[in-house]
């Protein structure tokens, strides 16, 4: 009789068990998206805000680019840079510049190597007269961005510059012929190539 009365006083105290007979039922814990946690509770006061995440942020944290065509670079004052005051006009790969067409095997290659390219965020080739402004010498120019001397030409000479674009009508539509101010970031050894290239847009950009 004892034996039985302590088995049920057993039963009584225990909480029930799992149909496996291992371990104890619980009552499922249910987590209602958009529920707010009351003020004060360990909840309310341990979730972290909420934070928009920027298309950057998404994409990996890609460093952002900027566009220099109207400003340089944030760390270069153009004060500590040679201003000169040249004529600057615009080309483009295609046969009315160069005299070249599409499948010519020097289309679209400059004096130095290197192919053209236009690169707002970044450095473009340009030409010059190498006794003015040697190969591989980085210019900023205002409303164009950083020009980088590859190419010369039979006109480009003295203080004339010749500013690559893409297509003609970019030549005539975003450039045309002016004379301004251009400022030399570094001057040029002569060479170019796109080790050199690689170089000095770490050196003058990032």
């Amino acid at each position: 009789m004892t034996l039985m009365l302590s088995v049920w006083m057993w039963f009584e105290q225990e909480p029930p068990f799992a149909a496996d007979g291992l371990r104890p039922k619980e009552e499922p814990s249910v987590a209602v998206m958009g529920a707010v946690p009351p003020a004060g509770s360990a909840s309310a006061a341990e979730e972290p805000e909420a934070k928009p995440v920027s298309g950057s942020a998404a994409a990996g944290k890609k460093a952002a680019r900027t566009n220099y065509k109207l400003f340089p670079h944030s760390g270069q004052d153009l004060k500590r840079f040679k201003a000169v005051e040249v004529t600057a006009t615009g080309y483009y790969a295609g046969i009315e510049s160069t005299g070249k067409e599409p499948g010519h095997p020097e289309y679209g290659v400059t004096y130095s190597g290197l192919k053209v390219t236009r690169d707002v965020e970044s450095f473009s080739t340009i030409a010059a007269d190498p006794s003015v402004f040697p190969i591989g010498t980085v210019l900023y120019i205002p409303g164009y961005g950083y020009g980088v001397v590859a190419d010369t030409g039979g006109a480009i000479k003295g203080k004339r510059i010749d500013l690559y674009f893409e297509t003609k009508d970019q030549v005539y539509r975003e450039w045309g012929k002016k004379t301004l101010n251009v400022f030399v970031v570094k001057e040029g050894s002569g060479k170019l190539n796109e080790v050199l290239w690689n170089t000095l847009k770490t050196e003058l950009l990032f």
